[in-house]
């Protein structure tokens, strides 16, 4: 017998028995098939074990919250977006509040000490989207066993939009509707606008990004912008009343404004002009600013003087409240003719007619100096004259008063002897002597004799025309 060779034994066995004769089947054997078929099956329980197997398929944890949220059975649990496990039941416990089982799977289990849960939503206007959110601890803290359960301070339950509109007085959600009406009323019928305007939206939203990313570089920066914003809303909302009455001023403030929108467009035509001409000025203020930095350095001694100045300033103040109340009516009373302000519009036509009358006054002012500047030394001779006449004029009978008068050119002389000076009588022939010598010339107190102590007569100035020597008893 040959035996066979090497292309008959790699040849399959597909020849069929002779007629009459039993031979070979065709294809593998019945041991070779299920030996395949077992592979395979082997082969599909690794790959079902490594997609979906974990060694902590069967971990659950629970945790308490205020609320369930609306959370249902068979909501995600995810940790930074990732889907680890779901939510397997819900109860109500002993004080009132949620308790949430969940089993979990992945290399994240089991959960650490320090891990938080939040309820969250995957929109505000949803109701049934809800999702677990865990944060979990560090690594080294010690482990939750299965079946423990999450610290319930760490537990945070979700506030519903109902819950934000239910802290609103009805003035506030009455408010609220009208500003969303009035939204629907500004948006209506402006479709176009507004997919010409979602053309921009995703610059808007890069831009928007790097924005965020430079916000989280200086993240300490932004956590001091929040926390003063925080403050400065919650100082806001404690005088609400100051700031309603506000936004009523700034309302009619801008009605006003409005009310005047032709005057307001003309003077923002003018308004570049009077930049352009007012460039020349602020030039020259920086120069003056110079200057002004070297006045306050030295002001700044003198202003420490300044509380206890205005401290004693205050009564004045107070006492000048109706000065400067009675000043006001002067100024501007209501009326004609009655106050500054039309005297001041009479101003021009009085300057007018004073044109002419104040050049002719002045010249005869000029003038009138010299014989002013004469006289006013003779004040005290023309005061006794007067003193002395009414006393001559003070009697009277039944026809009124009179006066005695009887002229009198120097009858008597001042005559010094050994015994002291006395009145000499003048001749009669004498008597006119010192007129014809020129007595118009008398000094000041010229009427007396001269006084020892100089006063008398007086001579005010070396240019004074007068003479000294022309008083009684002068040589």
């Amino acid at each position: 017998m040959t035996p066979p060779s090497t292309s008959e034994l790699q040849t399959p066995e597909t020849t069929t028995a002779a007629p009459g004769r039993p031979g070979r089947e065709a294809g593998p054997s019945l041991a070779a098939r299920i030996g395949a078929i077992g592979g395979i099956a082997a082969a599909i329980v690794l790959v079902a074990a490594l997609m979906f197997g974990s060694a902590g398929g069967d971990y659950r944890v629970s945790a308490v919250f205020d609320n369930a949220g609306q959370l249902v059975v068979g909501n995600h649990v995810e940790v930074a977006g990732t889907p680890i496990g779901e939510v397997t039941g819900i109860e109500l416990t002993d004080d009132g509040r949620a308790r949430v089982e969940m089993e979990l799977e992945g290399d994240l289990v089991p959960l650490h000490r320090g891990t938080s849960a939040t309820i969250r939503a995957t929109s505000l206007s949803g109701i049934a989207n809800r999702y677990v959110s865990l944060d979990p601890g560090p690594n080294s803290a010690p482990e939750i066993p299965d079946g423990g359960e999450i610290e319930a301070a760490r537990a945070t339950a979700p506030v519903d939009l109902d819950q934000l509109f239910d802290t609103l007085d009805p003035d506030t959600r009455r408010g609220l509707q009208r500003i969303v009406r009035g939204f629907a009323a500004q948006y209506e019928g402006k479709g176009e606008d507004a997919r010409e305007s979602l053309r921009y939206l995703a610059p808007a939203l890069s831009t928007t990004a790097a924005v965020m990313r430079e916000l989280s570089r200086d993240r300490g920066e932004l956590e001091g912008l929040v926390a003063d914003t925080a403050r400065l809303v919650t100082a806001a909302a404690e005088r609400r009343d100051q700031l309603a009455a506000l936004v009523d001023n700034t309302a009619a403030t801008a009605a006003a404004i409005g009310d005047e929108n032709a005057a307001l467009g003309a003077a923002l035509e003018t308004l570049p002009t009077t930049l352009r001409k007012a460039n020349t000025t602020f030039v020259n203020l920086r120069a003056t600013l110079d200057d002004l930095d070297v006045l306050v350095a030295e002001a700044k001694p003198a202003t420490r003087d300044l509380p206890r100045f205005f401290g004693e300033l205050r009564p004045l103040v107070a006492d000048a409240e109706p000065v400067v109340a009675d000043l006001s009516a002067v100024v501007r009373r209501p009326g004609a003719g009655n106050d500054l302000v039309e005297l001041l519009r009479a101003a021009p036509r009085l300057a007018d007619l004073a044109g002419t009358a104040w050049p002719r006054a002045i010249r005869a002012m000029q003038r009138a100096q010299p014989v002013l500047e004469y006289a006013r030394p003779y004040t005290p001779d023309l005061a006794g004259f007067l003193t002395k006449f009414g006393q001559g004029a003070s009697y009277y009978d039944a026809n009124g008063h009179y006066a005695r008068v009887q002229p009198i050119f120097n009858a008597f002389t001042v005559d010094d002897r050994p015994g002291g000076p006395v009145l000499a009588p003048v001749p009669p022939e004498q008597r006119l002597a010192e007129v014809e010598r020129g007595t118009s010339q008398r000094c000041p107190g010229g009427a007396l004799p001269p006084l020892a102590d100089g006063s008398a007569p007086w001579r005010p100035s070396d240019d004074f025309d007068c003479d000294p020597g022309s008083s009684p008893g002068t040589p």
